[in-house]
């Protein structure tokens, strides 16, 4: 299955990775990607840059490397109400916003309060998509999330590195489980890698084996091709970014 958008990669910004955001792009162009979101870590995650790194993502190239950039942020759910570590100001710099549990912000807790901050966090409208949901230490119920994450047009990330097992053990056979009620609620998809070094840029080789095994519908894969996710971003009530109409 084919993917042109990566869009869940880290920089060395967020502490615990290692490329340039220039490394990353040059990657993504050798791996044949049409645009590159760069998502590093909000400020509650140990190591992540200040505040200022998200708002001053304008001065970021639209192209590099005939690759489009996409400024993001992969933004900390910050307890049961849905909070997310954004400031306001930030709004205007971001292009994408992804939203993830992660254990040093957000303390693992039970079913239901992992699913209503799930839920919480989509109708708040702040973020665009949602982030490694496999693992274990957060179960939800995946129904529940995929049906009002599809009525709140919000995707849900398949996570290659999770898929890769090294990380967030325990959760290869969940992403199956969640895949299936995302295409059972007739909600989206989106493919990150969530590269922490750039030669992990635009690999997919876990994602792809996993969407097709499920047969998820390709119009349903935002990633699948430019237009799709650039259609996706005003479904969100995104502005059209000027620079990127050549792409739709």
């Amino acid at each position: 299955m084919q993917f042109v958008v990566d869009t869940h990669t880290h920089t060395y910004a967020s502490g615990h990775a290692y490329s340039t955001i220039m490394e990353n792009a040059q990657a993504a162009s050798q791996a044949g990607l049409k645009i590159l979101c760069t998502t590093d870590h909000a400020d509650s995650m140990p190591g992540a840059p200040h505040y200022w790194f998200f708002s001053n993502q304008r001065v970021l190239p639209r192209f590099l490397f005939d690759v489009a950039i996409i400024r993001g942020v992969e933004a900390n759910i910050l307890n049961e109400q849905g909070e997310i570590d954004i400031h306001p100001s930030s709004y205007a710099s971001l292009d994408w916003i992804i939203g993830s549990f992660h254990e040093p912000v957000f303390r693992p807790a039970t079913k239901d309060v992992h699913t209503q901050a799930l839920i919480n966090v989509i109708e708040s409208g702040n973020i665009d998509a949602l982030g490694h949901l496999g693992n274990p230490n957060f179960d939800f119920d995946f129904d529940a999330v995929a049906r009002c994450a599809a009525q709140h047009h919000v995707a849900i990330e398949i996570n290659n590195s999770t898929l890769k097992g090294h990380s967030r053990v325990g959760s290869v056979e969940r992403c199956y489980d969640i895949a299936r009620a995302v295409k059972k609620a007739g909600g989206y998809i989106t493919t990150g890698s969530d590269s922490h070094f750039c030669d992990t840029i635009g690999q997919f080789e876990f994602t792809s084996k996993l969407l097709e095994e499920v047969a998820m519908p390709a119009e349903k894969i935002i990633t699948h091709s430019t237009s799709q996710f650039l259609r996706f971003l005003q479904r969100r009530g995104r502005a059209p970014i000027e620079a990127f109409a050549a792409l739709e």
